[in-house]
């Protein structure tokens, strides 16, 4: 093509002309597999992944196991003699020689390391004793291995630590890890509910991010705390003491027992009601709880909660509960941004007959309308459900100072999509806006 600039031969072996340093630090970026492939490139390249510090593999990339172990040991006797940056594993069905491997990265300046077990029958892979003691580990991931009990703890570097399924002979074990890593910022704990598990503390100077799912009672002190992370089953168990309250708080309410059950739905109310006033000072709230009405906005459980501080929140909530979100709006007079998803179980169809009332919502003054709401997403797809048009018309009609309104189309079927789009959209922007500088945004 004319004024086209032919490429010169030094320009397209820039890479190749990086020092050896330098092109070994590029395939850290790599998954090993990745790596291996480069070697076909050049001859200069032929050998350059085998010096990459880490290892990163999966044993589905191999045909036989025994082709996997067999990979790794030249792996690790290649760099007997040198330090090892990064061990990301991913095992499937048996755990081969993995305790020692573990012990020899743990001995060779290790800083990340990424066990995963799965599908493996004879049981949880161990992990060696020198692991507590490592002190140059930086990140520490454990998937369905087996936690060993230790007297002593030293991890002076940990600043990660990400432990999910994994078998604990005691909560002491835990409490050990976190107490041994004085720099500690983010943790992360996952058990099921068949571990017999009993009270956990928790305690740090240093973690700023805690993600959490316990079904045993957990106390939490770590006053630089920033974010938690949680689910609640059937009773109130993480308390969290001595500690400034987090910014942000994800909480999701899983079901447990019978939802339908008086009984039951009294005692949920209670506990999630009593969370919601623990929580009431936080700035960002993430939170999973489909039954806004039944659980903790019916007048008869008390006065309406507040949120004062509340500036960005994200839920879900039912079609039957729609009418109750003035109530939920009204409680957070300083909401900047609400994201809503609708509950997949909508009664509310455009165009079918059905005995249920239409949506309508409450006139009463909400603070946040007037003068904090700028931004609300729709997450669920808008498919032309009274209740979806109603929602929206009441954003449109009452947000004085909205700057951005967010729907979702992806959920029509493709067949009809264009010419539902196109209809919804008609009513959409027919809609009157409060806000003159409103922009309506179609995902």
């Amino acid at each position: 093509m004319v004024g086209r600039k032919k490429k010169t031969r030094s320009e397209e072996d820039r890479i190749n002309n990086l020092p050896e340093h330098l092109i070994c630090h590029i395939l850290t970026l790599l998954s090993t597999k990745d790596a291996v492939r480069t070697s076909v490139l050049s001859t200069r390249w032929r050998n350059l992944w085998q010096l990459v510090p880490m290892l990163d593999l999966n044993t589905c990339e191999f045909r036989l196991f025994d082709e996997f172990v067999s990979f790794t040991g030249r792996f690790f006797d290649f760099h007997k003699d040198s330090w090892i940056q990064k061990l990301c594993l991913r095992i499937h069905n048996q755990a081969g020689n993995l305790t020692s491997w573990i012990d020899v990265v743990t001995r060779r300046r290790i800083q990340h390391l990424d066990i995963s077990l799965v599908n493996v029958s004879a049981g949880f892979g161990d992990i060696p004793l020198s692991l507590y003691t490592c002190g140059t580990l930086v990140h520490l991931r454990l998937f369905q291995l087996s936690i060993i009990y230790a007297e002593f703890v030293s991890l002076p570097c940990v600043k990660t630590i990400d432990l999910q399924y994994n078998h604990y002979p005691n909560e002491a074990i835990l409490e050990k890890l976190i107490l041994g890593s004085p720099v500690l910022e983010d943790l992360t704990i996952i058990r099921s509910s068949s571990e017999n598990a009993k009270v956990l503390q928790v305690r740090s100077k240093t973690l700023k991010r805690i993600h959490i799912n316990e079904f045993v009672h957990v106390v939490i002190d770590a006053p630089l705390l920033q974010c938690l992370k949680t689910k609640f089953y059937s009773t109130k168990n993480v308390n969290i003491i001595n500690s400034g309250f987090p910014a942000k708080v994800d909480i999701d309410f899983g079901c447990s027992g019978n939802v339908f059950d008086p009984n039951d739905l009294a005692k949920r109310r209670v506990v999630i009601r009593d969370i919601l006033s623990d929580i009431s000072r936080v700035k960002e709230l993430l939170i999973s709880a489909f039954f806004w009405k039944d659980i903790f906005l019916k007048s008869e459980s008390g006065p309406l909660l507040q949120f004062c501080y509340l500036s960005r929140l994200s839920t879900v909530i039912c079609n039957s509960d729609l009418g109750f979100l003035p109530n939920l709006l009204k409680s957070c007079p300083k909401l900047e941004s609400l994201t809503l998803q609708l509950a997949q179980n909508r009664v509310f169809i455009r165009g079918t007959k059905n005995n249920e009332p239409k949506v309508t919502f409450q006139t009463i003054m909400i603070p946040c309308l007037v003068s904090s709401l700028k931004f609300v997403v729709l997450k669920s797809p808008i498919l032309g459900y009274e209740g979806e048009m109603e929602l929206i018309r009441y954003f449109l009609k009452n947000s004085t100072i909205l700057e951005k309104l967010s729907v979702n189309f992806s959920g029509l079927c493709w067949r009809k999509r264009i010419k539902a789009t196109d209809v919804i959209l008609k009513e959409l922007l027919a809609m009157p806006r409060c806000s003159s500088s409103c922009q309506l945004l179609v995902v």
